[in-house]
């Protein structure tokens, strides 16, 4: 199950990574203007449109719509491909995998200017993108959303996801500025929690020190010790000229833009009660 939209750069790359899986493939696009539709039905997959809400609700949407007659669904963005090795590793595991496992957590590789981001504590990030059919939803969250299974267990997987979008930093930087805006509305709503055996040890305990950590630190300093202990502590100088742009535009940048949204939001609101003065 892959969600698009304008993925004609990427896209190629996903198909190629699940070619030779005998996999049935969805495309869930949301009004792609290029040769997404194209690339997509000569590859053999299963084309179709539903208009975008949230990322989350999308993924919801297939969930509920789509025919999936099969035991295991496996989503990936268009701009994330399987190594070789993780393939294999499905091929083999799928079918042994004892009834009581729900859901497989895998490690994302993120590639920035074709450079591994392995350092910053970027990697291993592990994300619960397998799941036995009938047992995962997607947190209803405007960012930051993870899936969450209704039983079970959940395992770990040896091998990697690769994520390497090739549509530029122009798109990157529209992309998480667009981002920001959905991180302050998840920011606004309340604070949730994730138990590990909803969705995996490694989430539950990055989303508690997102809220009780990062969540109850001053705005715009906090943005800055997490650049500085992702870039220095966790040795994210180590992946050169390419990590050096991508740990200051995600780390800082990103969070401090966010932050800068937050900060708008509340003087708006002050400025709105001010002006309507004291309840009479």
């Amino acid at each position: 199950m892959i969600l698009t939209r304008d993925e004609e750069e990427n896209l190629p790359y996903a198909l190629a990574s699940l070619s030779d899986m005998g996999a049935r493939i969805f495309i869930v696009d949301s009004g792609s203007n290029d040769r997404t539709s194209e690339i997509a039905r000569s590859a053999g997959c299963e084309f179709v449109f539903h208009a975008f809400d949230t990322h989350a609700r999308q993924v919801n949407w297939a969930i509920d719509n789509l025919p999936l007659n099969c035991d295991w669904v496996l989503r990936l963005d268009a701009d994330e491909r399987l190594t070789p090795e993780l393939k294999a590793e499905l091929m083999r595991k799928l079918p042994a995998l004892p009834e009581d496992v729900s859901g497989l957590m895998i490690k994302r590789r993120v590639y920035f200017w074709g450079r591994w981001m392995k350092h910053g504590g970027y990697y291993p990030t592990w994300l619960l993108r397998i799941w036995r059919h009938g047992m995962a939803k997607c947190e209803d969250r405007a960012m930051d959303e993870h899936m969450l299974v209704s039983g079970g267990r959940i395992e770990k997987l040896e091998y990697d996801i690769i994520d390497e979008n090739r549509k530029g930093l122009s798109f990157w930087i529209d992309k998480h500025n667009r981002f920001s805006d959905n991180e302050v509305t998840s920011q606004q709503q309340a604070q949730s929690t994730l138990a590990s055996h909803d969705a995996g040890g490694p989430t539950a305990r990055k989303r508690f020190l997102k809220n009780s950590l990062y969540g109850a630190s001053p705005l715009f300093i906090r943005a800055f010790l997490y650049w500085w202990f992702r870039y220095f502590i966790l040795l994210g100088i180590l992946d050169g000229v390419a990590g050096f742009v991508f740990h200051f535009l995600q780390a800082f940048w990103y969070r401090l833009v966010i932050d800068a949204k937050l900060y708008e939001r509340r003087c708006a609101r002050l400025t709105s009660a001010q002006r309507q003065g004291p309840a009479p």
